[in-house]
């Protein structure tokens, strides 16, 4: 009988050696450790199990659960093995000794001494003061290891780590990866620097001499390397750290397949705009899998020419995972996403099997056979509901435990001479009664209510702008430029009024007026008749000639101030503070369409003898009062445009001078401003200033 899958665990307080299908329970002879467990780790080849405490770390065999080797190490915050487990590598916090000089916190051990009994000793011992990439990196038959150093990559005898066997040199070597398989490749990356494009260069190790294959490309601050299970070809996913088109806050990315022996590179064009969430190979080396695009994201499969070969269906994923064996391939969505595992079978021309609600899982990981899908939440992620649930690929639940602070859980790996046996879907295997039991627990899911509709959109079909691009609305479109309409509502097009006649353009003073202007017996123009009721005129002729408080004849009230709804003295020009009463404008009855702002009826006021001395100068000419049409007379005067600039600037100073009064009330009643409104108060003396001196122009 096969032995049984196993996974281990470890808690805030414990870590377990657990069998699963089809025993489910605790491995017999492994003792539970108690404590502060900081990490532990199975070898590739699944026959150890390592984990550290305080006193220091243990080596278990894993089909039993006995201890065969015990490190003297203690503070070990992370171990991981070589390809075969023969070494294991411990990494402690880095530290300085008496000297000042830091302590080498990289150690490498060997498994199982050759002599038994013989005190353990460290191999090799190095600094390594960043937990980012700290192991050492070895080629799958452990003949070499290598690490990252300041502008090179240092290759060893895994023996004899005492010296450096070999040195591949590259100036501004930031990451590297060894190729897997029989072929001793190493890939490099050197970012972008002073212009020069980044750069991905694989070597036969230990022919340093010249690339074997290269790419270079730009938009590339980091990379990840990902190398087929066989090292003949090599996926570079390259991303930046700002995205220079505002589309995404995580930076760009983008994607290169490269071959091991030079044959072909290629940029991997993606047919939907938006980031790449995940790309993983499948254990057959010959394809891979990319989830890609805006949400709803699009997932594809390329072969080993990055030519698109199959398009799931679209919706809210963004992770792909192959099972070990090749022949199934599941999509997910994780994070801040719904926890839906869609499981497909590759073999059966993309069948989909099922649809998996695994809630809000943090990892998510195929066991060796293929049969079963394992799916966590842990800390910190998540501090609540922690626990493992076992799924068979069918999608039924096979087995669930709920745990209090679960930090990690993983499968033991089993050797790939040892393929399983039989069809994974058939027979479904019995659950186990915690999986009956969490059954128990799930609430059948009620029909959804659905958006809220208003009253006149019930019983219509949703619009498709409104819809999700998986549910057959338009594509995702991100745009980054200006917008057509600013915040405040400017570029916005005048509101239309069905039936309403259309408006007079405004006439700009000391512009030719519109000749032919529709003018009406009294010498008014639509716009002025309209304006004329609006404001309680009489509708018929008899109020017409009705005398103004000034002694003008009036037909047209004056319009309101632009500045404000104070009442007094404020919003009234500086000319025309202190006078009790107003004047109306001169040109009522005169003029087929109103060409004097506030200001410009205020300088004619303070002036009335210098007005009546230049009426010759006037741009418009009275028409006649019997009702007669005619065309007015323009003449040129560059004066009054003069005036009309230095009028439209005047009433801007006074508009910001009333914003700064106001800004100090607020201020002074206690309220707390920006930094920006601070900016404007201090702006005050500045502006009164400037706007006295364009007062004395027009004195």
């Amino acid at each position: 009988m096969a032995s049984p899958l196993q996974f281990a665990y470890r808690t805030q307080k414990a870590i377990g050696v657990f069998d699963a299908a089809p025993v489910y329970e605790a491995l017999p002879g492994f003792t539970q450790p108690e404590g502060n467990l900081r990490c532990c780790t199975y070898s590739p080849c699944g026959r150890y199990f390592a984990y550290a405490s305080n006193e220091g770390v243990n080596v278990v065999d894993a089909s039993v659960g006995h201890i065969i080797a015990s490190l003297p190490i203690p503070n070990v915050y992370e171990l991981d093995f070589s390809p075969r487990g023969t070494f294991l590598s411990t990494w402690e916090r880095p530290a300085k000794d008496e000297a000042g000089d830091a302590t080498k916190n990289l150690k490498v051990w060997r498994v199982v001494e050759e002599v038994e009994g013989a005190e353990k000793q460290p191999l090799g011992r190095f600094v390594q003061k960043s937990m980012s990439g700290w192991n050492l990196q070895y080629t799958s038959d452990e003949r070499y290891c290598a690490r990252l150093v300041t502008n090179e990559v240092q290759f060893y005898d895994s023996n004899n780590l005492t010296t450096v066997w070999n040195k591949l040199r590259v100036e501004g070597v930031t990451h590297f990866a060894v190729a897997p398989g029989l072929n001793q490749n190493v890939a490099v990356f050197v970012p972008e620097r002073k212009g020069q494009p980044a750069a991905v260069k694989v070597f036969n190790v230990p022919q340093f001499n010249s690339p074997i294959s290269q790419k270079t490309f730009f938009k590339g601050d980091k990379v990840q390397l990902k190398w087929n299970g066989q090292g003949t070809s090599l996926i570079v996913l390259a991303q930046t750290e700002v995205d220079k088109s505002n589309k995404s806050y995580y930076g760009e990315t983008n994607m290169y397949l490269l071959s091991a022996n030079g044959a072909f590179d290629a940029r991997i064009t993606l047919d939907k705009e938006g980031p790449i969430h995940d790309v993983a190979w499948s254990p057959n080396s010959k394809e891979f899998g990319v989830v890609y695009g805006f949400m709803p994201a699009k997932t594809t499969i390329f072969n080993h020419r990055a030519v698109a070969t199959h398009s799931f269906a679209i919706g809210p994923r963004n992770t792909i995972s192959f099972s070990p064996t090749g022949r199934f391939v599941l999509v997910a969505g994780f994070g801040n996403l719904a926890g839906q595992i869609d499981v497909y079978d590759m073999e059966k021309d993309y069948r989909k099997i099922c649809t998996i609600e695994s809630g809000n899982p943090s990892v998510c990981t195929w066991s060796p056979d293929s049969r079963y899908i394992l799916t966590a939440t842990t800390s910190p992620r998540l501090r609540v509901d922690n626990g493992i649930k076992l799924w068979h690929v069918g999608g039924g639940i096979m087995y669930n435990e709920e745990m209090v602070e679960l930090y990690n859980v993983m499968w033991r790996p089993t050797t790939p001479n040892s393929p399983p046996s039989g069809d994974p879907l058939h027979p479904v295997p019995t659950p186990h009664e915690s999986a009956l039991k969490y059954l128990g627990t799930v609430k059948t899911p009620s029909k959804p209510a659905g958006a809220y509709r208003p009253p006149g959109a019930r019983g219509a079909s949703t619009p498709l702008h409104f819809k999700r691009e998986d549910e057959g609305g338009a594509a995702h479109s991100v745009s980054n430029g200006t917008p057509s309409i600013g915040p405040n509502g400017f570029g916005r097009p005048r509101r239309q009024i069905p039936g309403a006649e259309f408006a007079e353009p405004p006439a700009v003073p000391g512009a030719t007026p519109v000749v032919g202007a529709a003018v009406d017996e009294d010498g008014l123009s639509k716009t002025a008749l309209k304006n004329k009721k609006k404001r309680g005129g009489k509708k018929g002729k008899d109020g017409e000639n009705k005398t103004s408080p000034s002694g003008t004849e009036g037909g047209l009230a004056p319009p309101p101030r632009e500045y404000g709804s104070g009442s007094g003295n404020e919003g009234r020009s500086p000319e025309r503070r202190g006078h009790h009463q107003h004047q109306r404008s001169q040109s009522r009855n005169n003029y087929p369409v109103r060409n004097r702002s506030n200001t410009h009826r205020a300088r004619s006021q303070s002036r009335p003898n210098q007005r009546q001395g230049q009426q010759q100068n006037d741009s418009y000419h009275p028409l006649p009062q019997n009702g007669q049409s005619g065309a007015p007379t323009v003449q040129n005067n560059d004066a009054t445009g003069a005036n009309s600039a230095n009028a439209k600037k005047m009433r801007s100073l006074q508009k910001k001078i009333r914003a700064i009064e106001d800004l100090e009330m607020r201020h002074a009643g206690g309220e707390k401003l920006e930094d920006t409104q601070m900016k404007k108060i201090a702006t005050k003396a500045s502006v009164i200033k400037e706007l006295e001196v364009l007062e004395k122009e027009f004195a």
